[in-house]
């Protein structure tokens, strides 16, 4: 278990789950038409997925500017999900 997490390889699966997560969502939304609406969907799981590879760089030493980048992806992909849950009220 420590060498999942000190080579950031832990992220690495969680991310595929995430991937998988985001399929099943928008699959079952488009087949029912109920669920959460595929943009939401992305633009949440996104905004994760940039947080978590900002801790698979850091995880694995990477320079700062590159976790930096990560974090400010998640930033910006949070504020796109905030702005589109916030037309859809």
């Amino acid at each position: 278990m420590d060498s999942l997490f000190a080579s950031g390889r832990i992220v690495d699966i969680l991310l595929v789950l995430m991937v998988i997560e985001a399929i099943a969502l928008i699959a079952f939304h488009r087949r029912s038409g109920a669920g959460i609406k595929t943009r939401h969907v992305l633009s949440n799981l996104i905004a994760g997925m940039c947080l978590f590879l900002a801790l698979r760089l850091a995880l694995t030493d990477a320079p700062w500017p590159w976790i930096g980048a990560g974090l400010g992806a998640a930033l910006l992909a949070h504020l796109a999900d905030l702005k589109s849950r916030w037309r859809d009220n």
